[in-house]
């Protein structure tokens, strides 16, 4: 049995390693380094090309339930990004270079795995898994399109600057995490009213890499940062640089230790040696020299050396709703699953996720046996249930959340209780993942 996988992004390689240490010959397709995206930076698998963090790693949160119902259901993405993680306070960042070096010595050494550095043109003929993610080629895309009759996937997406460590101005920047929770791993930049006024000055005039010729469509999970302040002067003091718990300790006037900054710009560790940061929440589209300015403008970041700019690029997504079953499985073609960010979920754990979910019921299919889908009492069920559901009026891609998960009925009490109510929903679906390991997995 030999099954194709598209692309060695995270929910390729998931898939491919999967598959494969279950005993499945793997065609694993990936152009590049013949043919580049624009976003990359190496030929590694599995890169992460935006920020380097998973989010939090605590059940009480949707990520964190997410990367936790990926663990039991057997990810080995998700336990070698354990494996690489740097200090980030409660959530999980890594190594980004560590990472991605791991998953291609791991691909590249299983002998069940063939790659094949080549840029897939045509839908397989033989079972395959499309995990060519929010880069796919053009080419690729109209094949895409022939098969669904969509033309309209497209969006944009915008990636952070790093800067060295070393450059940062430590007189006025400060380690801290907000309200104290964690280890104090964030680097924190406070603007007073007067600097965050410069500063929104230099962002809302400065100028912007002209887009492509097709409409721009920002998912609100990774908006641009020029976007945000658009809509309104305080907008970014209530996102990315809300200055809420945190504070700098350094202060010997004891009136100044829980001083409330105007706004913060945060910076979270990049690699393993802690020797980059990248900043939070500061995707952008601007000029590499209008960024430059920008973040010179922020109070311990005067000489800040740049050494990754921001960068926008296109995303493509299918509509799911129309083409897919909850399996991962396409309407039309029982041996063609879709998996990761092209499916419409977006983000690191949720593109892991669903790479390991398409295996999953690709080995199913081989084997001849009925394919699993997963109830929404689960995160992961969930992103499934909302990627398929045919009643979106209009279908855009979604993080972990919340809001997407069986409701629950709670009395008064709880109701009030944010953490007690995350911690009861956690509960139901981690036990529910445990009954379907052992009820399909045993």
């Amino acid at each position: 049995m030999k099954v194709v996988v598209a692309g060695a992004g995270l929910a390729g390689s998931e898939a491919a390693l999967y598959l494969a240490n279950n005993g499945i010959e793997v065609e694993l397709y990936e152009m590049r380094p013949k043919k580049t995206t624009g976003a990359h930076t190496s030929e590694d698998f599995a890169e992460f090309v935006c920020s380097n963090s998973l989010g939090a790693v605590g059940t009480s949160s949707a990520s964190g339930l997410l990367k936790e119902e990926a663990l039991l259901l057997g990810s080995t993405l998700m336990k070698e990004a354990f494996a690489n993680r740097v200090p980030s306070g409660n959530s999980l960042s890594i190594d980004r270079k560590g990472f991605s070096a791991k998953i291609t010595e791991l691909i590249k050494n299983h002998p069940n795995i063939k790659v094949i550095r080549e840029e897939i043109t045509q839908i397989p003929n033989v079972p395959a898994i499309i995990a060519t993610g929010p880069l796919t080629s053009d080419i690729l895309c109209e094949e895409i399109k022939k098969l669904t009759g969509e033309d309209n996937f497209h969006f944009f997406d915008a990636i952070a600057p790093i800067v060295k460590k070393e450059s940062i101005n430590f007189e006025k920047a400060f380690y801290a995490s907000r309200w104290d929770k964690g280890e104090a791993d964030f680097i924190n930049c406070p603007l007073e009213k007067n600097e965050y006024e410069i500063f929104y000055n230099i962002l809302t005039t400065a100028q912007k890499i002209p887009l492509k010729s097709f409409e721009a469509k920002y998912f609100e999970g990774c908006m641009p940062i020029e976007v945000l302040a658009s809509r309104g002067k305080d907008t970014l003091r209530f996102g990315p640089m809300k200055p809420v718990g945190l504070f700098d300790k350094r202060s010997k006037k004891e009136e100044h230790k829980n001083y409330q900054f105007y706004a913060v710009v945060q910076l979270r560790q990049d690699d393993k040696e802690a020797d980059l940061y990248n900043l939070v929440g500061f995707q952008t589209n601007l000029r590499w020299g209008e960024q430059k300015r920008l973040l010179n403008s922020i109070p311990g970041l005067e000489n800040a050396q740049i050494v990754r700019y921001g960068v926008m690029h296109a995303n493509t997504f299918i509509n799911s709703p129309k083409i897919l079953n909850k399996t991962l499985q396409t309407k039309n073609n029982p041996d063609l699953f879709f998996a990761g960010q092209i499916t419409g979920v977006e983000g690191y754990n949720e593109s892991i996720t669903t790479g390991l979910f398409a295996a999953i019921n690709m080995l199913r299919r081989l084997k001849g046996e009925k394919l699993l889908e997963l109830d929404s009492k689960c995160m992961l069920g969930a992103l499934l249930e909302y990627i398929t559901f045919e009643g979106h009026k209009s279908f855009q891609p979604v993080n972990a959340n919340w809001g997407i998960i069986k409701k629950v009925e709670f009395d008064k009490k709880i109701r009030k209780n944010k953490e007690e109510k995350s911690a009861i929903l956690s509960n139901i679906a981690l036990e529910y993942i445990k009954e379907i390991k052992d009820g399909y997995f045993c």
